[in-house]
């Protein structure tokens, strides 16, 4: 936006004069168009009533003022020479000073709209002033934009960069050519992110200017989990005692790194009571008021301020001004205000006054008048790295463009338009936009103090620019900087930064920057250093001894390998080799007397369905897969109801050959082999439709569980249907209830031989094993839930083979002579007929 707003208010004064005077030496030169400038040429050191009728006591000649003063003299004097600029006519200045007070700078205000004394006694008016330039302080342009926002006169301030000054609803014609402090402080806050600074101090001077720094700066580091551990405030004419508390709480603060937000007049005399207390080993982040001022760049300041860094604006040349700078005389600029002081300070000897002869008694000594600037090599000659005279020159530019914007496209003073220049035709010297605030965009170079050859020098290491979006960039050469610490980047922590595996836990009572490093809890971690939060890791990891790392939690599940494996997987052989032997010990005694008493083809059927449940746990160990997990729990299922079904059929062909020795009884007739098949395989059959309805609706799969150990991921099958794995186990509890109660009823039968009895104590166990089962199955954690359950296959298949079939083992094998027709006949003949031959399916 160029210039839109500030020529909105670009208008004359009414009005010839004020009321009263206020009589102060200014430079003064008649134009058509006035341009007042206030500057601190004489900086105020202490509180005290001024008449300017002669140098005030505490004040001294600010050289770098006075370059400002001249710098806007230079650029008018360049704007009049211009051929397209403002053509015919030329711009006058009216230049006073504020002595570095906000009274004085609007007493200089004041006098700028009244009756010059310069001017011609015959004049009734003097030209108006369209555009002040100034002021070097936030502090003094607001006073002197609150008593002229009234009157619509614009202001243009060179260093003036308070935020507030952006309310364009308090201050609507006040411009700058220096960015706010809104950038500012985002570029402080930005350089105290790239160094990690995390509890540093602050010292602000007690004006609009410091305060308004420190707050801005004070939200943006808030954001970065910065603390700010104390705020000291300086001002100029404070007393020593508050200059001392300011001191004193640097010295009893942990700090390392302290933003000092202040003008320089504010933050000297601090700077000095600190040398004098040598306090080193701090460093200092410099705002742009001081950071590149003459008076602390000196080497004794720099004993304790050695490797200052802030920010600045950028600089800049102006090649033609040197020459207009030493062609600065008394002799040549005779009677102009503020040359004769600026001649002592620059030659030591002081010119002489109007009538006034060689050799007269002064307090300094007097010129000769051959004294000369020309080959001076005074810093105040360089005009290759202009800063602020830089803004004071675009300051001047600014104006002069909007006049000639105005003065050429619009009406003035009832005259008629004049046309406008072509764009073409127009090539300024400077370009200056202002944005809807009324400040430029944001451009700082960052300066480092560095001492060499015995000098204090500002070193350019980076830089900082602000983007349209609100953004910025700042770049930084780090190898360049030169620390308070050396070429080490200083550190400034209230607690150290937490490792590793740590995270941070707010002390109570104390800022966020001061914090204990707790370690991270079981199953969480923080692999950087300084975590605030410690991260979970994901569900099957799990975090490491040092907790910097997830890693993958320990998988368990039952294998071959491992000892309880091997001594199931054992078991369950023998089991299996056991029944496999009995089977063949039944076939190869098939014609023996206790063979054919004891049914011999449900025998058969019994033992090959405790062969194939002594193999069942062998789908219980391993890695449990799709396929294994329907089987493991189907085959069981299936293989337990066959083995029961077995037992029942040969507890019903018991019952029911005892019960055959009433007369007329012909039960055992009926409850033949085509019978005992039938409850077998419909019984088993039973279980099988169980069985495929489960695998049709909701399967076992393999599943991860986590709840038993955080450590560990349980690799189990998952029974899908928790209905259906209770209603396979009822099913054969079921049975298994049944037979026990026939056995029982026939345990009393008389016989050498009664089975019942055996039968009896078998479903005892088997009852009492998968009774335990429930409870210790719900209870064991992990692959002991597979242990269990394989040891409860397990121990029910080894209580029916060895209750059942062991007694007619040890009467074959290890009694044969027991095995004859007299100890098994009774038996045998109460049992039903079966056709000769029918030993297990022979």
């Amino acid at each position: 936006m160029l210039f839109s707003l500030f020529i909105l208010y670009l208008k004359t004064a009414s009005g010839c004069e004020l009321l009263g005077r206020f009589d102060m030496p200014s430079l003064f030169k008649q134009g058509d168009v006035m341009i007042g400038g206030i500057f601190p040429i004489f900086n105020k050191q202490v509180s005290s009533t001024t008449s300017f009728e002669r140098d005030p006591p505490g004040v001294r000649f600010d050289l770098r003022a006075f370059r400002w003063t001249q710098v806007m003299i230079f650029a008018i004097e360049e704007i009049n020479n211009h051929p397209t600029l403002l053509p015919n006519i030329s711009l006058g200045y009216r230049i006073l000073n504020s002595c570095g007070s906000p009274p004085n700078a609007l007493r200089a205000a004041l006098m700028l709209v009244s009756s010059p004394e310069e001017m011609e006694s015959n004049s009734l008016c003097p030209p108006p002033i369209s555009a002040i330039i100034a002021e070097a302080g936030s502090s003094r342009s607001l006073a002197v934009a609150e008593a002229f926002g009234p009157f619509q006169v614009p202001i243009v301030s060179y260093f003036s960069t308070c935020a507030c000054l952006s309310d364009k609803t308090k201050y609507p014609t006040f411009f700058r050519t220096i960015p706010s402090d809104f950038y500012q402080a985002k570029a402080l806050a930005a350089l105290v992110k790239r160094f990690g600074w995390q509890w540093i101090g602050a010292i602000q001077s007690d004006n609009d200017y410091g305060r308004s720094g420190i707050l801005g700066f004070t939200k943006e580091v808030e954001k970065l989990g910065v603390c700010v551990a104390f705020v000291g405030t300086v001002l100029r004419t404070y007393k020593m005692d508050k200059i001392l508390h300011v001191v004193e709480m640097i010295q009893k603060s942990t700090i390392k790194v302290i933003l000092a937000f202040a003008e320089e007049a504010d933050l000297y005399l601090l700077m000095k009571e600190i040398l004098k207390q040598n306090i080193t080993g701090i460093q200092w982040i410099a705002s742009e008021a001081w950071i590149t001022a003459a008076r602390p760049s000196t080497p004794e300041i720099y004993r304790s301020f050695g490797g200052a860094i802030g920010f600045v604006a950028r600089k800049m040349a102006i090649p033609k001004l040197r020459s207009f700078l030493a062609g600065i005389s008394p002799y040549t600029n005779t009677g102009a205000a503020f040359v004769s002081d600026f001649w002592e300070v620059m030659v030591g000897c002081r010119p002489p006054l109007p009538g006034e002869l060689p050799g007269t008694q002064a307090k300094s000594e007097m010129c000769t008048g051959a004294e000369s600037l020309m080959n001076s090599q005074d810093a105040f000659f360089n005009v290759t790295e202009l800063r602020v005279s830089y803004n004071v020159y675009k300051a001047v530019y600014a104006v002069a463009h909007a006049l000639h914007h105005l003065l050429f496209c619009q009406p003035f003073e009832e005259k008629p338009v004049r046309p406008c220049l072509n764009i073409s035709e127009i090539q300024p010297k400077e370009t200056v936009f202002f944005d809807q605030n009324g400040d430029p965009p944001a451009s700082y170079d960052i300066i480092n103090w560095q001492l060499r050859d015995g000098q204090v020098q500002h070193v350019t290491v980076g830089h900082f620019a602000s983007a349209a979006n609100r953004e910025y960039e700042l770049s930084i050469q780090e190898e360049k900087i030169v620390w308070r610490t050396g070429k080490m980047v200083p550190q400034s922590v209230c607690s150290a930064v937490c490792p590793v595996g740590t995270r941070r836990a707010q002390i109570q009572g104390k800022p966020i920057c001061c914090f204990d490093c707790i370690p991270c809890a079981d199953g969480t971690i923080a692999n950087s250093t300084g975590a605030a939060e410690c991260t979970p890791c994901p569900q099957e990891y799990w975090s490491n001894e040092r907790r910097d790392k997830c890693i993958l939690k320990t998988v368990e599940f039952l294998s071959y390998h491992e000892p309880m494996g091997i001594a199931l997987t054992a078991v369950s052989l023998l089991g299996a080799f056991l029944s496999l032997a009995t089977m063949l010990v039944f076939i190869r005694y098939r014609e023996t007397p206790v063979i054919k008493a004891s049914n011999s083809e449900l025998s058969c059927f019994l033992l090959f369905s405790l062969f194939m449940c002594f193999l069942c746990p062998l789908t219980f160990i391993g890695r449990p897969t799709v396929w294994t997990c329907m089987l493991r729990h189907t085959a069981f299922g299936v293989t337990f109801a066959l083995c029961i079904s077995c037992v029942l059929g040969k507890t019903i062909v018991v019952v029911t050959a005892f019960r055959a020795t009433v007369p007329g009884n012909k039960m055992a007739a009926k409850f033949g082999p085509v019978q005992q098949r039938i409850i077998v395989c419909s019984c088993t059959l039973f279980q099988i439709i169980i069985c495929i309805l489960w695998l049709k609706l909701n399967s076992p799969f393999p599943d991860m569980v986590f709840r038993y150990s955080k450590k560990k991921i349980v690799l189990e099958c998952n029974t899908g249907s928790e209905a259906a794995f209770y209603a396979v186990l009822g099913y054969i509890g079921i049975l298994a209830a049944i037979c026990l109660v026939l056995a029982f009823l026939a345990r009393k039968l008389p016989d050498n031989f009664n089975e019942a009895k055996f039968i009896t104590f078998s479903m005892l166990i088997f009852c009492a094993v998968w009774i335990t089962f429930i409870p210790a199955y719900v209870s064991s954690p992990g692959k002991f839930t597979v242990a269990v359950e394989i040891f409860a296959i397990l121990s029910s298949a080894f209580g029916l083979l060895i209750s059942i079939f062991a007694p007619k083992c040890y009467i074959i094998l290890i009694k044969p002579e027991r095995n004859n027709k007299r100890h098994a006949g009774r038996l045998r003949h109460r049992l039903v007929p079966r056709p000769p031959g029918q030993v297990c399916g022979i």
